[in-house]
């Protein structure tokens, strides 16, 4: 292990699936001095960012800001919309579902867990089959995780979508997007989603400390008459103060600095390029595992992660292992797996502030390191995704003069 005091020469390369690097500017942003967040600059700011954010979910409903890790925005998410004993069906796509799913417990609600293997996202016919059967509505929610940090499986949210509403059930629908939002095509409203939850560490290039609730119409609706306890989650009390940019309590101020700036690189490459980027890296990423012979977890081509890749070590080699040789050698982390995938897995993230050097980079200290902690592989890994990066199309990186 590399000891905190020691600085290797080079960039460290955070190559999990997040944290994700955070740009310089960024951070630049977040060193500005801290401002009296009763003011009227504050304000300003306050307004700038919750306006973002809303481009950033595509909604025209209401965002929350929370200084607080994603498992802060899973909490608000139940306990603003849900009663004690509520019934809950929620999809087992992975570890982070899994976790949603014990919190939800924790809370007091009734949780259905749909078994999964986590080599597949949710089910959207089974979803349907469910709710189907459950003529009296007892289920007062359908809970899936988007992008399955664990996994590097993304689940079909306008699928769940469209099963909710051929049962005709009026269950809400919430969506974990934290591994997704800001690198991966999500659109609240279109796709009918009551709750979307996201935190400030992956896509949108922050450090943690920030999470996110973007709530629908029905969602405030229901929490009108929901008894679960809440105080510091409460979305009413922040709903209240934030049409003018403040808080009820006292924000993460120099966080915002730096998401105004992140909004500000977003808006500025333009989403729907930063899709297609991510898009981009996790294909020329897959080309690089399939050329050296390892197996990629996700199942479905269809539900492949731009975000993340999950690869499974060969028989009778430690990925945990590797990860320290890779780290020990080259200065690079990557990600490890969890709990059932522990130490069967790796997970390689491309996303955030990332560019085509940096992706081959990346690829180029995996392929060194197989080679040096001696797991069976072909090499041309590095050549396959050059290759592909070479022939697809990329937005330009400066804009013509």
């Amino acid at each position: 292990m590399i000891p905190l005091h020691s600085h290797p020469s080079g960039r460290h390369f955070l190559q999990i699936p997040g944290p994700s690097n955070v740009p310089d500017r960024v951070l630049r942003a977040i060193d500005n001095v801290t401002i009296d967040h009763r003011g009227p600059e504050f304000g300003e700011l306050g307004r700038a960012v919750l306006s973002g954010m809303k481009k950033v979910f595509k909604t025209e409903s209401h965002v929350i800001i929370y200084p607080a890790s994603g498992t802060g925005a899973w909490e608000a998410a139940l306990v603003n919309a849900l009663s004690p004993g509520d019934k809950v069906l929620m999809a087992e796509t992975g570890h982070f579902a899994t976790l949603w799913k014990k919190m939800a417990v924790k809370l007091g609600l009734d949780v259905e867990f749909m078994d999964g293997d986590w080599r597949h996202g949710a089910d959207a016919d089974k979803v349907k089959a469910r709710l189907q059967a459950d003529t009296q509505h007892e289920i007062k929610a359908v809970c899936v995780v988007h992008n399955e940090t664990a996994t590097g499986v993304t689940s079909n949210i306008a699928a769940i979508r469209q099963a909710i509403d051929s049962a005709k059930h009026p269950a809400l629908l919430m969506v974990d997007t934290i591994s997704s939002l800001g690198s991966i095509d999500y659109r609240h409203d279109e796709w009918g989603v009551d709750v979307t939850v996201s935190g400030s560490q992956k896509g949108l290039m922050l450090p943690p400390g920030l999470s996110f609730n973007a709530v629908s119409a029905k969602a405030l609706a229901a929490s009108e008459s929901a008894r679960l306890p809440r105080s510091y989650w409460d979305w009413k009390e922040m709903i209240a103060i934030n049409g003018k940019g403040y808080f009820p309590y006292t924000p993460a101020t120099n966080l915002l600095y730096g998401l105004h700036e992140a909004l500000e690189m977003l808006f500025s490459e333009g989403l729907d390029n930063v899709f297609a980027r991510h898009d981009r890296f996790g294909e020329a990423t897959r080309r690089a595992v399939n050329a050296w012979g390892l197996e990629i977890l996700c199942k479905n081509p269809a539900e492949y992660s731009s975000v993340l890749t999950a690869v499974i070590m060969p028989e009778g080699h430690s990925a945990d292992a590797f990860r320290k040789t890779v780290l020990t050698h080259f200065n690079m982390s990557l990600g490890q797996g969890l709990t059932k995938l522990s130490d069967k897995v790796f997970r390689i993230g491309h996303l955030g502030d990332l560019n085509d050097l940096t992706l081959c980079g990346t690829l180029a200290g995996i392929e060194m390191g197989l080679e040096k902690a001696g797991v069976p592989h072909r090499k041309g890994g590095v050549l396959a995704a050059m290759d592909y990066l070479a022939g697809s199309v990329a937005a330009p990186a400066v804009k013509a003069a």
